[in-house]
Order: C-alpha cells, then sequence, then structure tokens
C-alpha cells in the first residue's frame, strides 16, 4: 500500500534562530556545576543549570561569543567552536547533529522539503514481501507513505484515512484512540516530539512542518508541553507494547532501518520474541487479515 499525504496550505518557516536559542538555553539548563566537574560554593542560581559563563569557559570560547550564539547568531560559528560547545553541553549524537543543522542549516535543505515524498517501487515490493511481520515506511513531518497488510491489522487500515491524516504525529495526539493502542502512550508521543524535532533542525524552512507544529500546538496540550523540551534524539530499535481489540496485550520488539539514498524514509518493522503469546496474537491477526484492520479504532 502506498498513499501520498495530500499537499497542506503554505505556512510559515519555523524561525531558526529562535530554535537556536532555545535548543541551547534548553541543553544549558538540564546541566549543574557538578556534573561538569565545577565547583558550585551554593550560590543563589537566578535560572536552573549552568550560567554562560561557566559554560563558554567549558568549551573554550568567550562569554560574548557564546551569548551572541546562544541568542541565534550562528551564522559564522565554525564546526570546531560547534564541536567544542556540543561536549561541553555533553550533548548525544543526535543533538550534536541538531545543533549543527540550527547554526549552519543550508539553503538545499529548503528545496528538498518541497519535494513530495515518493517511496521506490522495490521497497513497496518489500513491504509486501514481510509476510506476517507489520512493516510501513515512514518519511518526513512523520507522515506514513506506505505499509503492509499486517502493519494495517496491527494499527488500522491507514488506506481508510483522508491522505492527510497519515500522520503518526496527529494520530497520536488529536486520536483518543491511540492512547488505548499504546500501553505508554507518553513514550511514544515523545519519541515522535523528538523526531519532528530532528526534522525541524534540518528544514526549518519547511511550510508544511511549520504548520503541523501550529496545529499539533493549538489542539494538544501534551503536545506543546513535549515540544516546549526541545528534546531530540533517534530510536533505532526498542519494544513497544500495544494493546490490541482483538488479540489484547502484545509486546513488540522494532527495528528502525533509515534509507541511505537521501530520501529521508525509514522502514520500521515489528516482530515478536519466538515462542511468545505476543507471536501467537501476530498469527492471529495475520489470519484475520483485512478484518482485523476494519476493528482497530484509529479508522
Amino acid at each position: 500500500m502506498d498513499q501520498q499525504p495530500e499537499t497542506a496550505a503554505p505556512g510559515h518557516s519555523l524561525d531558526r534562530r529562535a530554535e537556536l536559542s532555545e535548543f541551547l538555553r534548553t541543553r544549558r539548563a538540564r546541566l549543574k556545576p557538578e556534573d561538569v566537574g565545577l565547583p558550585d560554593f551554593g550560590r543563589h542560581r537566578r535560572v536552573p543549570g549552568l550560567r554562560r559563563e561557566e559554560l563558554a569557559q567549558l568549551a573554550g570560547v568567550s562569554v560574548a561569543y557564546y551569548t551572541r550564539l546562544e541568542q541565534g547568531n550562528g551564522r559564522n560559528v565554525s564546526v570546531e567552536v560547534l564541536d567544542s560547545i556540543a561536549r561541553a553541553l555533553r550533548l548525544s549524537d543526535a543533538e550534536h547533529a541538531h545543533l549543527t543543522h540550527l547554526a549552519k542549516g543550508k539553503q538545499h535543505k529548503k528545496k528538498a522539503s518541497a519535494r513530495a515524498q515518493q517511496v521506490r517501487v522495490p521497497l513497496r515490493q518489500l513491504l509486501d514481501a514481510l509476510d506476517g511481520v507489520p512493516a510501513y515506511v515512514v518519511g518526513r513531518r512523520s507522515e506514513i507513505l506506505a505499509w503492509n497488510r499486517m502493519a494495517a491489522a496491527l494499527f488500522g487500515d491507514w488506506g481508510e484515512l483522508p491522505a492527510a491524516e497519515r500522520n503518526w504525529a496527529r494520530l497520536v495526539f488529536l486520536k483518543p484512540e491511540y492512547h488505548e493502542l499504546f500501553v505508554d502512550w507518553e513514550q511514544k508521543a515523545i519519541d515522535i516530539v523528538c523526531a519532528l524535532r530532528m526534522d525541524a533542525g534540518c528544514y526549518p524552512d519547511d511550510p508544511r512542518l511549520s504548520a503541523l507544529v501550529g496545529e499539533l500546538s493549538v489542539k494538544s496540550p501534551d503536545f506543546r508541553r513535549l515540544w516546549a523540551t526541545h528534546d531530540v534524539k533517534e530510536k533505532s530499535h526498542g519494544v513497544k507494547r500495544l494493546h490490541h481489540p482483538l488479540v489484547g496485550e502484545l509486546s513488540l520488539n522494532f527495528e528502525s532501518f533509515r534509507m541511505t539514498d537521501g530520501s529521508d524514509q525509514s522502514l520500521i518493522t515489528y516482530h515478536a520474541d519466538l515462542g511468545s503469546p505476543s507471536a501467537e496474537a501476530l498469527r492471529l491477526l495475520a489470519s484475520w487479515g483485512t478484518d482485523a484492520a476494519r476493528v482497530v479504532p484509529s479508522v
């Protein structure tokens, strides 16, 4: 199955300077002097976390230079300085990449964000060949681009939704049924917001992404809360627990395979441990096929 989302109405771009400023501020706020080997003399701190001068000292730059960067002026910052600041802030690899995108974004990203997301025919064929394995392809903005029969049985038949609604962020934050489908809904919501933040760093000029963030911010207090954290991360594997209306609770291992062709697409697969109750539940879903997809409340 391969359904392309409809084109959304044009929206405003995200403010790269504001994104850079808030990201650095929130990363600095989560560190304490003792976390980075600095003395804490017990003085009252007006803001949480490290002071700007402490962070500048750790990174080996002047306070004025770091202040300009935290105010969103990253135009002429060098990669070496960004690396030093990332080390001082103890950023993860994903956070380091996000900082670099925000500070030194390239204009070609704007053109890339405007291109329609197309799933290659061999990749669609691979989805169909994964019999018994729920699998789908997700692209930029958390858009669900293609999926197989088992994914529809597990998550609901996304083909029955309007094209613009085939989006993980809209499903999780705007459809109450997904609170019931994901046992740990909060973690699923965090994962989605972190991925959207990564997209925002790569494509701040994408009006459709900005429109999506604006819509969710208005409609979902949970999204507003999580978006304000400025957290970013990439998850390549893990475990998801679901409560399916037909087969009950499942514990499934997921794997995420990022395409290396520059498409910003990932193949996501789910499987159960051999001989587990979840494996038997997946076999039942496979036998029911499209009948199982019709009872998932998300559609």
